[in-house]
Order: structure tokens, then C-alpha cells, then sequence
């Protein structure tokens, strides 16, 4: 058994994409959804029996899946967040997972590799994209903030991972060309028009990792400069595929049988086909 916690968690596309690829490969696992709050978690995940075999966890769970884990892959222990946990043999494995989708995702929309990034926000999803950016060969990512001192953990990361991070208010941000930029702001959020028009002026891909509120007001200002924008529905399913590979065994880096075809029908089930 499995299941995705969160607060809200009514709208979650989890259950649907996995179901799909449990389809597909013929594994008889459940996926399912509860409602659990930050005060509850512990409660909860303690309350499991030996029926479940993990947990994907969204807002505002993370960090206290990253407390409660026993072990933590290395993008976990680098943002102090977990998005799954794997409950096996008395332990619980903590995986962010949130990194290897966006970084697949990326390269599937043809960005192989980057020396020069920019990130759009300073909350938990930007610790994420800079771990993301790291392992996309970024030397140098430039944060937009509109509090510099909410962006601190991103400077104090980027040393961790040798790569220079600056951070740049909206006001006083100057159009650069940008291979990159990830956008981490929530669904609905929005840069002053001025300071996302001078965001976008600097062209490349805008990576997008809202998919609930599309198109965003970022991504609006993208196609008016003639540039591309996606939003973080492949993200969603390209975690999700990593999610799965440590239910499986354990091990996120080990491929799902006919993987291709697993990517496809989860992405298929996420428009209804």
C-alpha cells in the first residue's frame, strides 16, 4: 500500500499517475491519498502498519519526512526536505526526488547541460532547483528575491555545491541573457510587470514548476518575448518515476522495466487519455 500526505491533498494528480504506471507493469500496489497536517505527521506515519510499503509527501510535509527518515539520499540531506519515504525492514529511506525530476525534465526539453541559471523565488521548491542546477553543470545562478535575507540558505547552498549565487531584488534586476530560468513561485504569483518583463527580456527556456495555474503570469511575459515556457507537469511525472523506483527496491537509480513506455502512460494519464 502506498499513499500521498499533504494539506490540502484533494487535488493531488499522484494517485492518478501512479495508478497508470501500476497498471502497466502489473503490480498489484495501491496508491491512494490522505489529508495530514504538519501537527499530525508523526502521529500518523507511527500509526502505519506493515501493509505500507511508502509514502509520497507533499506541503507541508517535507521537512518533518526529513526529520522522521532513518537515512537520506544526498539531495535530501542537501535541501533537508523529503518528498518519499520508504518503509522496508524497520527503516525509513528518505529521497528527495524533486531534484531528478527537474532535472530529467530539462534535459528532455533539450537542455543538456548549463553554466549560467536563474532562479525565480527563494522558498523550499528554490533549494530544490539549485540542487537541480547543480547537477546540471550551473556554475553560477542568479536568484530573484524580493527579500534577499529570505534567500540566505540558497547563498550558504551554493557554496556547499561551488556554485556562486547572487541575489538580485526584482527593482533593481538588469536584463541578462539567461539559458534557464527556473520560476519557484507559487501558482498565481506574480513579479511587478516591469521586473517580470525584464525577467523574460533575457530569453532561453523558463522552467516553470507551477502546473495547476497555467499559463502563469511569468509565463505569459515568456510568449509575449517570443520565448519558451513550460510548466512542471513533466517534473511531476519524472519524480513520480523516481518515487517509484524506490518503492521498488530502494534505490532511485536503478530503471523501471520498459521504463519509455512507464513515462509515456503516466504523462498520458495526466491529460486524461
Amino acid at each position: 500500500m502506498l499513499e500521498v500526505w499533504g494539506d490540502p491533498i484533494a487535488h493531488s494528480l499522484s494517485p492518478r499517475i501512479h495508478a497508470a504506471a501500476y497498471a502497466l507493469l502489473g503490480w498489484d500496489w495501491t496508491y491512494g491519498r490522505r489529508r495530514v497536517g504538519a501537527a499530525d505527521f508523526r502521529r500518523e506515519l507511527e500509526s502505519l502498519d506493515g501493509s505500507f510499503r511508502g509514502l509520497s509527501l507533499t506541503f507541508p510535509l517535507k521537512t518533518a519526512a526529513f526529520a522522521a527518515a532513518t537515512r537520506c539520499d544526498r539531495p535530501a540531506e542537501l535541501t533537508g526536505a523529503v518528498n518519499t519515504l520508504v518503509l522496508r525492514r524497520g527503516e525509513r529511506l528518505g529521497f528527495n526526488t524533486d531534484v531528478g525530476g527537474i532535472v530529467a525534465d530539462v534535459r528532455a526539453h533539450g537542455l543538456g547541460a548549463v553554466e549560467t541559471a536563474r532562479i525565480v523565488g527563494a522558498g523550499a521548491t528554490a533549494t530544490s532547483a539549485l540542487v537541480a542546477l547543480a547537477q546540471l553543470g550551473a556554475r553560477a545562478v542568479e536568484v530573484v528575491a524580493r527579500n534577499p535575507d529570505a534567500a540566505r540558505g540558497l547563498v550558504e547552498l551554493g557554496e556547499r555545491l561551488s556554485l556562486a549565487v547572487s541575489v538580485t531584488p526584482p527593482a533593481t534586476l538588469a536584463p541578462a541573457s539567461v539559458p534557464l530560468t527556473v520560476s519557484t513561485l507559487p501558482g498565481g504569483a506574480a513579479l511587478a510587470d516591469d521586473a517580470a518583463r525584464r525577467v523574460a527580456s533575457g530569453g532561453g527556456l523558463l522552467y516553470d514548476v507551477v502546473y495547476g495555474h497555467w499559463p502563469t503570469p511569468l509565463a505569459r511575459e515568456w510568449a509575449a518575448a517570443g520565448a519558451p515556457a513550460v510548466n512542471g507537469l513533466g517534473m511531476l511525472v519524472r519524480q513520480a518515476v523516481l518515487q517509484i523506483r524506490a518503492f521498488r527496491t530502494g534505490d532511485v537509480e536503478e530503471p523501471l522495466p520498459d521504463e519509455d513506455a512507464v513515462v509515456d502512460v503516466m504523462a498520458r494519464a495526466l491529460v486524461g487519455d
